[in-house]
């Protein structure tokens, strides 16, 4: 779906303040040699100038660190893969914690349990015992929403809401709290902010962007970043209680084609400019240290292995002197790479590999021997070392000491204190957007019997969503957030200190009729790749069913709606009096009462402040797209709501499953590519006739005509995969409901030796498998055969049929040597397989 043209954007920058110029169409490489930019980028004034007694400094380190001591300043090593012993022996850069991550893998892990791992890092890095050269280790974590890892923290209401603020002076506010939470504990880096221009809110990942408009994010980019780092060139930078911040994923993440996660961004570089990189700019001057590259693609190439962008654009033009970090094995998909090698993103310009599996020890072995044998040039290691060690000088990581000696370590009182959950609970109260308010029923008053209602209603996990404790935000519970307020428990403080009367009831039911009814409902908790969907539809049958109960009693129903993106709720909204968008508040639920409540005394106590950061869907079909609300849209208690009902068209159409869907006939049908991930995990897609792989070959032979099928020979080296993948969705559940099944035609030139499974996916976490094993066996050598899988049975296994990414993959760890031919999803099959 692509977003309507923004008005007010401008060619050459979005500027708190007119910080930058146009610029010629030219910057330089690293031999001062013209590079011709294909748009006009900015020329930055601000930021920050590096000292010479610093590069001095940094120029003796270099003299002194050997070969193996510089690649592992490259490598970022994650909390359940790596040891302080490691730290030591391998001279690592940096470690990270992933989301759900913790010291000792103990979810419930105290401030002075994060402090002493991170001070055994440290020590570890800074051993000299070995005679080689002290380099203090960094820490980066997600704290994207407050230090959201750690038990107890301030949440605070995701960037969507903070969006919806339009404050960047309260944004400011939300960075330093959240730096002084994560520095309680001992880390040094914080992979924040996020500055994707969301322009498919399909995207699962679109509540962490401020706006779907490049000025807000511009506008909030460098205060987020000031409240972390600090003011740049004050005495305030890096100071105590400030932290490192990431101005991430570079770049474009926002913007890939049907909203797919790490899909492709397809449009030109003007674009690219104009409503990406805004962000970028804003951040950079404030001083930003690290760019985190994107897992997504720019015109079909990854950006972890984009040197235009990375190096001719970001730091030779735009001047961007921090390090370049890359994503959760980002690298490893990169064209030729794998997890364990990929050369070609350093020399594009990555500085540091984020490698959290536990084979990072045979990345570094390889890039220590591509650093050696030249593959990596001299040149490009040591400008990347430079990189890194300047951000941890200018840190101060060289003099502050073991983690647990800086200032706000170890102090539990930071955590969740009460001053950070009142600068999150102005935010809530700030972000709320009311979208309907019938005779003007809001504000309540708080003297009446007011029934609560709705699954979100008193479910703290549900009102933070994703990255909350856990990645996906899910497997918690109320007690999971000590200190936290649910919205149930906000709303009965206020009615109850008035004298009225709150009651709690999931499903609406009630023995004396309440005066008023507020039910909360919406998303539940997700994060990047489980979070992307296939339309705009909410899909809340039961909670409309229960707005509608209430209101046929002849109760007021108020809406308060938990959502990380615009989604088609009209039904909801004509079944309600007034309908509130309350977006993910976090842990500060009391917010929403500070608004939605009369004081005591009958007065307004918060107006409804907070504008649509996004522009709301009149229905749910993402390539019709249609206004209700327009960005920038929100009513105060001084607006008259005037609207009618609104039109429930939803604009879908329920796929008929009638025709046979072909999706390989002699070649790989549209939208789908034949790709196969070997078994170093190195992907590629298969385009000639004969693809040879680790531990797997691909080659076209014939069947029917020539070269219309495909001949898979797995060599037993480990597990590998062949199959059809896309970046956009295929919607297969009328399939489903149509008893339908995949069938692909088969020959099997030699039997399997161990597992052979055949899948459909959705997603990295949304796939299904089911063995294939004994079906092949049983096949006769040489002859085709036809194999039936029910849908059904890959949608039991948790395949989601409305959302299909790859329809058909074939893995096994094991040999074998097969022919496929003529792959496709029918209608009414009767199927040789059984699910169970």
């Amino acid at each position: 779906m692509k977003k309507r043209i923004l008005q007010g954007v401008i060619s050459c920058l979005v500027a708190a303040g007119g910080i930058a110029a146009c610029s010629e169409k030219v910057a330089q490489d690293k031999n001062d040699n013209p590079v011709r930019l294909g748009a006009d980028w900015p020329t930055l004034h601000g930021g920050l100038v590096q000292d010479a007694d610093m590069e001095a400094k940094i120029d003796r380190l270099l003299e002194k660190m050997t070969l193996e001591e510089k690649v592992g300043q490259l490598i970022q090593a994650e909390l359940r893969a790596v040891t302080p012993q490691d730290v030591r022996d391998y001279h690592l850069g940096s470690v990270l914690n992933g989301g759900g991550s913790f010291p000792n893998n103990n979810k419930y892990a105290t401030v002075d349990d994060w402090v002493a791992l991170a001070d055994a890092f440290y020590h570890a890095s800074m051993d000299t015992s070995d005679g080689g050269v002290p380099i203090p280790i960094i820490w980066g974590t997600d704290a994207v929403h407050g230090h959201n890892n750690v038990i107890g923290a301030t949440l605070f209401p995701h960037n969507i809401a903070l969006g919806a603020t339009r404050n960047p002076d309260l944004i400011r506010k939300v960075g330093a709290a959240t730096a002084a939470e994560v520095a309680a504990t001992g880390i040094d880096w914080s992979f924040a902010p996020t500055l994707a221009v969301v322009q498919d809110d399909r995207w699962g990942r679109t509540y962490e962007s401020y706006s779907e408009n490049p000025e807000v994010v511009a506008s909030y980019a460098g205060p987020m970043v000031e409240g972390l780092q600090g003011k740049v060139r004050t005495d305030e930078f890096f100071a105590g209680g400030h932290v490192i911040a990431t101005a991430k994923h570079y770049i474009a993440d926002g913007g890939t084609t049907g909203g797919i996660d790490r899909g492709d961004a397809q449009f030109g570089e003007e674009e690219l400019l104009k409503i990406h990189a805004p962000g970028y700019f804003t951040a950079i001057e404030a001083g930003v240290q690290t760019v985190m590259a994107s897992f997504s693609s720019w015109q079909g190439e990854k950006m972890h292995g984009h040197k235009y962008l990375l190096t001719d654009v970001l730091k030779n033009h735009l001047g961007f002197d921090g390090f370049v970090v890359g994503d959760w094995n980002g690298h490893a998909f990169v064209e030729g790479c794998s997890t364990v090698s990929c050369p070609q993103a350093i020399n594009a310009g990555l500085d540091m590999f984020m490698a959290p599996d536990p084979n990072w020890k045979t990345l570094y072995a390889n890039t220590l021997a591509q650093a050696k044998d030249g593959t990596i040039p001299a040149s490009r290691l040591n400008d990347a070392v430079r990189r890194i060690l300047r951000v941890k000088m200018r840190a101060g990581l060289f003099e502050k000491g073991a983690p647990s000696e800086r200032a706000l370590a170890g102090d539990e009182s930071v955590i969740g204190s009460p001053e950070h959950r009142a600068i999150a609970r102005q935010a809530v109260r700030e972000s709320l957007v009311l979208l309907k308010n019938r005779d003007g029923l809001l504000p309540l008053a708080r003297n009446q019997r007011v029934l609560v209602a709705g699954d979100g209603a008193d479910n703290i996990g549900k009102q933070a969503g994703g990255w909350s404790i856990s990645w996906q935000g899910t497997g918690n519970q109320n007690s999971d957030f000590p200190g936290a307020t649910s919205i149930y428990a906000g709303i009965a403080e206020a009615v109850e200190s008035a004298g009225g009367e709150a009651i709690l009831s999931v499903d609406g039911s009630f023995t004396q009729k309440p005066d008023v009814a507020i039910v909360v409902f919406g998303e539940d908790p997700y994060a990047e790749m489980q979070g992307d969907i296939a339309n705009l539809d909410y899909r809340g049958d039961p909670d409309l069913a229960l707005l509608k109960k209430l209101r046929s009693q002849n109760i007021p129903v108020v809406s308060l709606f938990i959502t990380g993106r615009p989604l088609w709720v009209n039904p909801e909204i004509n079944a309600s009096d007034a309908f509130v968008v309350i977006w993910h508040p976090g842990s500060e639920g009391a917010g929403v009462a500070d608004v939605i409540f009369r004081r005591a005394d009958g007065e307004v106590n918060y107006d409804f402040a907070g504008r649509l950061p996004f522009t709301w869907p009149q229905t749910a079909n993402p390539e019709n797209p249609k206004v209700q609300y327009a960005f920038d849209f929100g009513l105060n208690y001084s607006t008259q709501d005037v609207a009618g009902l609104l039109p429930e068209e939803s604009g879908l159409s329920e796929p008929s499953g009638e025709e046979e869907l072909q999706l390989f006939a002699g070649r790989a049908l549209a939208p789908w590519k034949l790709e196969a991930l070997d078994s170093s995990n190195r992907s590629s897609t298969i385009t000639d006739s004969v693809t040879e792989l680790n531990g797997l070959r691909v080659q076209m032979v014939d069947r029917h005509v020539q070269g219309d099928s495909r001949r898979l020979q797995w060599g037993g080296k480990g597990s590998a995969t062949v199959g059809l993948f896309a970046n956009q969705r295929t919607d297969l559940s009328g399939y489903l409901q149509s008893n339908g099944a995949l069938l692909f035609d088969v020959k099997v030139e030699r039997a399997p030796s161990d597992e052979v499974r055949v899948g459909m996916s959705c997603g990295t976490d949304c796939r299904a498998e089911l063995p294939v094993t004994g079906l092949l066996q049983a096949t006769e050598p040489g002859e085709w055969k036809t194999i039936s899988i029910p849908l059904q049975c890959l949608a039991e296994k948790g395949a989601r049929m409305d959302m299909v990414l790859s329809p058909f993959y074939m893995t096994t760890a094991g040999e074998v040597d097969v022919s496929v031919n003529s792959v496709r999803v029918s209608a009414n099959v009767e199927s040789d397989m059984h699910c169970g």
